[in-house]
């Protein structure tokens, strides 16, 4: 009796087994059916190809964009039955000289967010090398980060992003020393100057008490009093500060 238990449970398990399998299969086809529709009709996904297995779909090929390739994995995500998507697309578009990228992408980010109330409170930097570019900074939030990653994503001759911007941590605390540090800085008379060009201020990062400052400044007097006056703001734990003298003045 055992035995004939056993034969019989077996035979039910390569069954099931079978009928999963033969499922998967039904299901990679309806996938990559799905699949080739959605890149049929996008025009900037014509050079990409695709295979799917076990509901994973892997996208290879070219496109001209950085952005392209990541709305491509994108679509394919909403897709009914898909668990996964490997992106291996690769972005082959035109080819711009690193220091002309990097010199392009930091002026569009400096003017990103000129004359909204988070601009001053943003510190976004970048690095570019053969066409990969690495992000690095602080935002207050996430829309910053979000707009910066779209602007370097839509730019020709970026071949991919690596992105180390932190999202600062939400605080009534911080925003109240963003605020007192900014007026102590920007009501000075010698630092009032650097608001006449909202893409340059000197940017003020908070981040649990502690605030940096960033930006170029004339002069070393010009740093050095922007220092004391970011000092000088009650509550804040530490000032660390960054700001570059522009050695052009």
């Amino acid at each position: 009796m055992t035995k004939r238990l056993f034969a019989v449970t077996m035979g039910l398990l390569v069954l099931l087994s079978m009928t999963a399998m033969a499922a998967t299969g039904r299901f990679d086809q309806q996938i990559q059916q799905a699949v080739n529709q959605k890149i049929h009709q996008a025009q900037q996904l014509q050079n990409v190809r695709s295979s799917v297995e076990d509901g994973i779909v892997t996208l290879t090929g070219t496109v001209n964009l950085y952005q392209d390739k990541l709305d491509a994995a994108r679509k394919i995500k909403k897709l009914v039955n898909v668990t996964g998507v490997r992106d291996d697309i690769a972005v082959a578009g035109e080819t711009v000289a690193d220091s002309q990228l990097q010199k392009k992408l930091t002026k569009q980010l400096a003017y990103d967010r000129v004359g909204y109330f988070d601009n001053t409170f943003n510190y976004l930097a970048l690095d570019v090398k053969n066409g990969v570019v690495t992000m690095r900074g602080d935002a207050m939030w996430d829309v910053p980060k979000d707009d910066a990653l779209a602007i370097v994503a839509r730019t020709p001759g970026v071949k991919d992003v690596v992105n180390d911007v932190k999202v600062l941590p939400v605080s009534q605390f911080d925003d109240s020393i963003r605020v007192r540090t900014a007026r102590a800085i920007y009501r000075d008379s010698v630092l009032g100057k650097y608001a006449a060009d909202p893409a340059h201020p000197i940017r003020i990062v908070v981040d649990n008490g502690h605030v940096t400052l960033y930006g170029t400044v004339e002069n070393a007097m010009d740093k050095t009093i922007a220092g004391l006056r970011a000092n000088s703001v009650p509550g804040a734990f530490s000032v660390e500060n960054k700001l570059v003298v522009d050695k052009r003045g």
